[in-house]
Order: structure tokens, then C-alpha cells, then sequence
């Protein structure tokens, strides 16, 4: 098992499935320049070799999210920053349907600012 794997391994169900199928679906979008590292031991996307996104846990909110670099430039509400400089975060309800197409929407933002 590669470490990617064994981070994944490590989270209970069901949350491992939900983060498996948005990891699933962010490589997807874009497999030509889309890839995946494990940096500082979590699961970092990059597009064209720069940061995109990566998964991590709050503790404070008790749930896994979607962390967005450039985040500082994305304006949504359901974002949030707390005092981060240039991520926002995008909290994973899992009583909720996963926003698989706003996720997707918004690392097609993100994309656009890491292209320079």
C-alpha cells in the first residue's frame, strides 16, 4: 500500500468512501494535469504541478473538508478562511449530499489562478 492509500486506509467508514469518491472525482476532472502527492502527510492535488487542494480533519468542527489554495480569492459563503492567508475551506457534511459539482466548480476557479 502506497502512503496515499494508507491515509485513506486510516480513516473509519464512512467517511473513508465519501473522500475516496471526491478523490476519485477531482483526478477525474482533469487527468492530464491533475495529480496527487501526499505533502506534510495528507493528500495534496496539484494542477500542472502547483497547489490546488488538498484533504484534511477539523478537530474544531469534528468533520473532514476540502482546503482550496487561493481560497483568499474565491468569494462563496459557504467558504471559510479563519484567519488562514491563502486557504479557504470547504467543511464535508456527511448527513449531507457531497457538492461534488461546486467542489469541482471551484477547483476550476482555483485553476485559473494557478495558471501564471
Amino acid at each position: 500500500m502506497n502512503p496515499i492509500q494508507e491515509y485513506f486506509y486510516r480513516i473509519e467508514e464512512p467517511d473513508r468512501s465519501t473522500l475516496l469518491f471526491l478523490r476519485k472525482k477531482i483526478l477525474e476532472s482533469d487527468p492530464e494535469n491533475i495529480t496527487e502527492t501526499l505533502s506534510f502527510g495528507l493528500p495534496f492535488f496539484k494542477y500542472k504541478k502547483k497547489m490546488l487542494c488538498y484533504l484534511y480533519y477539523s478537530k474544531k468542527y469534528k468533520k473532514h473538508y476540502v482546503s482550496f489554495y487561493h481560497g483568499d480569492r474565491l468569494d462563496y459563503p459557504e467558504l471559510l478562511q479563519e484567519g488562514r492567508k491563502k486557504f479557504k475551506i470547504l467543511l464535508i457534511d456527511r448527513e449531507a449530499d457531497l457538492p461534488v459539482e461546486f467542489i469541482l466548480r471551484l477547483i476550476e476557479e482555483v485553476k485559473q489562478f494557478v495558471r501564471a
